[in-house]
């Protein structure tokens, strides 16, 4: 049933005039507020066993007269309580399309109704892991002027493993460099530090850092373990609102597994140490003790899904730049996500093209 329409009295009769009538069929989605309920329950126990033509006569003068609710108020739906959008790996570097294509991401978020700020979901630039101090500066220094330029909205950064600087540069190291490492993109973004968390309305936001060096050579999605013990101080704090937390590697996600299209000799499907939290099972056993957090979203695979695990849900919200700006990848081109929060603790995803 469409939401916000009214079911003709016609339609009524019909529902009404069958054995197996019930009001909670009649009223797929009811409100959340029983009291709105009361005169449409009135209204069907008096005329349940009314002829046909008596009860349209009936119906569409107190219809007229404003005595019932159209199905619309009865039934509507709530509302969002917080609705913000989702821009994960823009990865933006110098380029006619790349350059542009962030701006129309941005200029299109803003056009969506009622969006309280931007999360950017990690890899804002397209590479600092391998690039040097100047060329690494040029891609910061674009990301923020078309981020002043065509935003107007409160953001929210998030880290991606793009984003951490001088990590996999094999000559000259800047390993002594005051901003090796994480440091420039937590000072370059304005962020508190590298994992963060606030508040809006009944919702708290987590915003966690799950790229992490790896001894054996890369990097792996997991929280380190002073990242870990503020994360149980967090939830533990904040058992009045419904959590949702942001990490840029996905915390749970069956895409991680599909991102190579391939499966082993041996037929196994991997899922590899820089594709998911590492930690899930870890993770899983905190969030089990809490059942007020209800969604984590991530970016970073460049694909999209919707997985439902033990009460969470868990959204990857594609990329913005696509296939590394170079079109579509697998089956999904450049796109963001808006997330819609709700008061009672539910999630939707939206997925939006902007092109």
């Amino acid at each position: 049933m469409a939401k916000n329409t009214t079911i003709c009295d016609t339609d009524a009769w019909n529902y009404m005039s069958t054995k197996t009538f019930n009001q909670s069929e009649y009223f797929a989605q009811p409100s959340k507020n029983p009291a709105r309920m009361k005169p449409v329950a009135h209204f069907f126990s008096i005329f349940s066993h009314m002829k046909r033509s008596e009860f349209l006569k009936t119906t569409a003068a107190i219809t007229a007269a404003g005595m019932i609710p159209p199905l619309s108020s009865a039934a509507g739906e709530a509302s969002p309580v917080i609705r913000f959008a989702h821009l994960s790996d823009i990865h933006v570097k110098p380029g006619l399309v790349p350059e542009t294509g962030m701006a129309k991401a941005l200029q299109h978020a803003q056009q969506q109704k009622d969006i309280a700020f931007i999360m950017n979901g990690g890899d804002a630039i397209f590479d600092a892991l391998e690039v040097d101090k100047e060329g690494t500066r040029t891609q910061f220094d674009l990301f923020n002027n078309i981020l002043k330029k065509e935003n107007s909205l409160p953001v929210y950064h998030c880290i991606g493993n793009h984003d951490v600087w001088g990590w996999f540069i094999k000559e000259n190291k800047p390993d002594q460099d005051r901003l090796y490492g994480k440091i420039w993109v937590v000072e370059e973004l304005g962020m508190k530090k590298r994992y963060y968390s606030f508040s809006k309305d009944t919702w708290h936001f987590i915003v966690l850092d799950s790229t992490q060096l790896n001894p054996n050579g890369g990097y792996i999605g997991k929280v380190d373990d002073e990242q870990l013990e503020w994360l149980k101080q967090e939830v533990e704090s904040h058992k009045d609102k419904f959590i949702c937390i942001i990490s840029h590697i996905p915390v749970l996600s069956i895409c991680a597994g599909l991102f190579f299209e391939k499966n082993e000799p041996n037929g196994d499907l991997i899922i590899q140490r820089n594709l998911m939290h590492t930690d899930f099972l870890l993770l899983k056993k905190i969030f089990l003790q809490y059942p007020n957090i209800k969604v984590c979203i991530s970016g970073h695979i460049h694909l999209q899904d919707e997985v439902e695990y033990l009460g969470i849900k868990y959204f990857c919200n594609g990329a913005v730049s696509g296939g590394w700006w170079k079109g579509v990848f697998r089956e999904f081109g450049p796109a963001y996500a808006v997330m819609e929060l709700y008061p009672d603790g539910q999630v939707q995803r939206t997925m939006f093209s902007y092109e």
